[in-house]
């Protein structure tokens, strides 16, 4: 496979402001295929970047590249330069072009020749320590707080009352709205019907999905529960919630909640504004998607700068989480 040579000029000129800082993991970080380690440092780290997700980066030296192929693949980023990849292949299971690096990056970025990236979605599982991880790395700046509360919740769907407690549990997550987790107690669970969809969290889990009729009208997916939650979010267990965004309204103290969605998604923060969160089922995505946008970290190609050395704070353009692809 041909290096690739940057002909083209650096974004930074343009783009001053824009901000990616890398920070070093303190977490053994593994990636999982066809039942092989392919990658496995100690000496991993995080990118964050304006607009865009956390994601994990790996010396080169702890990736297994005998078990893959360069391939003649390549995508452009104006902030990065352009991108290689590699097909992995482990046994008869194939997955094209699934790690990128940069061997030729922009000066300003030269710290990204040392480390290659995956694509979350074409491998097969993610660990950190002995703990599999899910959709993303979890940023470890981001909270999540789960508080009981006596306060009167009622969700109002199609006209109807469909839940009514003082026994919430209100969820509280970083630059998300609050969600309200209803004991099924306190729930017309006669009113829901079980879903096919299933969801995974990186801060909660793999959530399943209910529907809710009324009367002829199906409202679908509208309910998430977590019946396993992971063990650092045990409060959700087996809970309903209720799309805020979905439902005629919810009620808290008799007054309407209304819809923070809009602030709590595109709230300028760490990573800037207009970068969704990831939320209680991936609603954001959801919301983010519904307007036209690609998701950062899911399968429209990669677009997250590579890592660099621990301390370096890089300016690095809007191409993030799953890898270097321009769009």
């Amino acid at each position: 496979m041909a290096m690739p040579i940057q002909t083209r000029e650096s974004g930074f000129k343009t783009n001053p402001d824009y901000r990616v800082t890398l920070e070093p993991s303190p977490r053994r970080v593994r990636v999982k295929f066809n039942g092989e380690i392919i990658a496995d440092s100690t000496n991993a780290h995080l990118l964050f970047e304006t607009r865009h997700l956390p994601v994990y980066y790996f010396p080169r030296s702890d990736v297994r590249f005998d078990r893959m192929t360069p391939t003649d693949h390549h995508t452009f980023c104006p902030y990065k330069g352009t991108a290689s990849y590699w097909t992995i292949a482990v046994g008869d299971k194939v997955a094209e072009n699934a790690v990128w690096g940069y061997s030729d990056p922009f000066e300003e970025v030269a710290a990204l020749r040392d480390v290659v990236a995956f694509y979350w979605d074409r491998v097969d599982a993610w660990y950190e320590e002995d703990e599999e991880i899910f959709v993303h790395p979890r940023d470890p700046y981001k909270r999540v707080d789960v508080l009981d509360s006596s306060r009167s919740v009622q969700i109002v769907v199609g006209g109807k009352f469909i839940a009514e407690t003082r026994r919430a549990r209100f969820l509280f997550e970083t630059r998300l709205p609050t969600r309200y987790y209803i004991p099924p107690e306190d729930v017309r669970m006669e009113l829901l019907v079980p879903s096919e969809k299933v969801t995974a969290c990186p801060y909660k889990g793999k959530a399943r999905y209910h529907s809710v009729k009324v009367e002829d009208r199906l409202f679908s997916d509208l309910v998430w529960t977590y019946p396993e939650p992971i063990a650092e979010c045990p409060k959700i267990k087996g809970y309903l919630c209720f799309f805020n965004e979905q439902v005629d309204e919810i009620r808290v103290d008799g007054v309407a909640a209304g819809d923070a969605m809009v602030e709590g998604l595109e709230g300028k923060g760490r990573y800037g504004a207009g970068q969704p969160r990831t939320g209680c089922p991936t609603v954001a995505h959801y919301l983010w998607r519904s307007r036209g946008n690609a998701i950062p970290g899911w399968p429209e190609g990669p677009s997250r700068a590579p890592k660099l050395p621990p301390h370096l704070l890089i300016q690095t353009g809007r191409h993030g989480p799953v890898g270097p692809a321009s769009r």
